[in-house]
């Protein structure tokens, strides 16, 4: 038996949905030659990555073995899968491939970041393969909620691997490849090792719906509107934005894109190739004078995103646009979990000026890029693959999708972010377990999740800020009392006296009794002096607030 082993390590997108970040490797064991599938984001919320703009898989084992990578593979467009390339790139350093319509995001998003565009190569669809090392890899093409999706065909000494990326069996897609049944069987003719596996909607029962089934019933309500009609969707989902556009063409509506995400994925979709024939659109100076029931605007911030221009509609105006009663606003989207909030506050905010909202409404106006139970399972008798790794899910969905590939006679192995599987032998192994992580984009830095940063912004948001200054003279006597400075917190307290001159009152009689001791030292008195603050907080707010101590001493 060979010495080399084939691996699969997730360092995000595994037990969880998004910042996707797969890793291939061959060799023998700690020396392995590596590829990487996929370097994406997750988003931030306001309850616990508060002031944070993205969120990155933590590549630190990756950076560590930066000199054995040798490709990145980024498999579509979507910013869970290709949004931290123009990031993370610095830190790994290897040529990047992709399809044309993906490759023209990663080119910018390398631009962005002061990065060369030209690290980004591009491949065509499988059955164009390139040899990369020991590893032959292709881009299997599958239909998704965005152009050009494409699979891996990873062929390595130890047998072919098909890495799904995300997927759904669509066979009239509208925009982009429709899945191809018989490419995917002559893809998987030769035996397939393991096919890691998208779980997202495997808790689904249903069969999944092509995305061309939406066109009737959107093209209905949009007719049937009298006022003017708003739609939102995912700007990545050409397809639906297409179908929105001919919607409000036949009905007789100009039609106006409003949002630079939407407008850049229509003018990248156009140059790429992938699109040719999308309806005639007007500039939103010219949307403000077309009567509202001749008029259809389609919109970025299907999730509630506070600066898109739904949300900004719903606040009053946007591009000298505004929504009036009689107006339709439809979400031809799925709320993904987390985002609630923020779409239910708009859709109130409409409700308040009189505008109807429509929902997806149990599928009538949208369907999911995603691979339902049966799909999945039809995924796996036609790759008919030796063993079944999902990914791309939530734990629970990762373990449920091991239970149906065990039911049906197939290994597979749960293996979520951090765990090192072997493929090698006749079932898939784990042979280790790695440290994994977040890493923040906080303004313009990178910091880990776990540096306390964000830690000491929740706890201050949640408790307030209090400054306490001191002088201390040369010979260690304070020149006057402590005074303070309340950030976040009520000036007044249950005594009905100013908190603050309370705080500085009990602040000058601790310093009154301080022995010469604790005079002298900084970091007994910085200790002494936030527990009195945070007491006295307590007593007159009934919470202790975070308390910094600035201690000046004269020479």
């Amino acid at each position: 038996m060979s010495e080399n082993r084939l691996i699969y390590l997730p360092l995000g997108g595994a037990g969880e949905i998004g910042m996707n970040c797969y890793v291939y490797g061959y060799g023998t064991p700690g020396k392995e030659r590596l590829i990487v599938v996929d370097l994406g984001v997750t988003f931030p919320d306001m309850d616990t990555t508060p002031g944070v703009d993205l969120i990155f898989p933590d590549v630190s084992w990756l950076e560590e073995r930066k000199d054995r990578i040798d490709g990145i593979f980024i498999t579509h467009a979507h910013e869970d899968h290709v949004g931290a390339v123009g990031h993370l790139w610095g830190k790994l350093d290897a040529p990047v491939y992709a399809r044309a319509f993906t490759a023209h995001h990663a080119r910018r998003k390398m631009e962005e970041q002061g990065h060369n565009p030209d690290k980004v190569q591009v491949m065509g669809p499988w059955p164009e393969m390139r040899q990369i090392g020991d590893f032959n890899i292709g881009f299997l093409p599958v239909s998704h909620s965005i152009p050009e999706s494409s699979a891996m065909v990873i062929e390595t000494p130890d047998g072919r691997v098909i890495h799904t990326g995300d997927f759904k069996i669509d066979y009239d897609p509208g925009v982009g490849e429709a899945f191809d049944r018989d490419l995917w069987a002559e893809a998987s003719k030769p035996g397939v090792k393991a096919l890691v596996c998208d779980s997202t909607n495997v808790f689904s029962g249903h069969e999944g719906r092509s995305e061309s089934s939406l066109a009737p019933e959107i093209t209905r309500l949009v007719a049937e509107q009298p006022g003017m009609v708003v739609a939102t969707t995912f700007a990545s989902n050409v397809a639906r934005v297409k179908t929105l556009a001919e919607a409000g063409i036949a009905a007789g509506r100009s039609v106006c894109l409003l949002g630079r995400a939407m407008r850049r994925m229509i003018e990248a979709s156009v140059e790429t190739g992938v699109l040719s024939d999308f309806p005639s659109t007007i500039p939103p100076e010219d949307a403000r004078e077309v009567p509202r029931g001749n008029l259809m605007l389609i919109v970025t911030g299907s999730q509630g995103e506070r600066r898109a221009a739904s949300a900004q509609l719903a606040r009053g105006k946007y591009m000298g646009l505004t929504m009036a009663e009689g107006d339709t606003f439809l979400f031809s989207s799925k709320t993904i979990p987390g985002n609630e909030r923020g779409v239910i506050s708009i859709m109130n905010q409409f409700s308040e000026q009189g505008v109807d909202v429509v929902d997806d409404d149990g599928g009538r106006y949208h369907v999911s890029g995603h691979a339902n139970r049966p799909d999945i399972l039809a995924m796996h008798e036609l790759v008919r693959p030796q063993m079944v790794v999902p990914m791309h899910g939530e734990h629970r969905h990762l373990r449920e999708h091991v239970k149906l590939a065990k039911d049906n006679g197939r290994a597979g192995v749960l293996a979520p972010n951090g765990t090192c599987v072997s493929l090698s032998g006749n079932k898939p192994e784990v042979v280790e377990y790695v440290e994994t992580g977040r890493v923040y984009l906080d303004g313009a830095v990178q910091v880990g999740a776990l540096d306390g940063i964000v830690r000491d912004r929740i706890r201050m948001a949640l408790n307030g800020h209090v400054v306490v200054t001191l002088i201390i003279d040369e010979d260690d006597t304070p020149l006057g009392d402590p005074w303070v400075e309340l950030v976040g917190l009520p000036e007044t307290g249950r005594s009905g006296s100013s908190v603050a001159e309370i705080m500085e009152q009990d602040l000058g009689q601790f310093m009154q009794r301080a022995d010469d001791r604790t005079l002298m030292d900084d970091d007994k008195l910085d200790e002494q002096l936030r527990r009195v603050a945070r007491n006295t907080a307590n007593d007159e707010l009934g919470r202790k607030p975070e308390v910094t101590v600035v201690i000046s001493r004269l020479s």
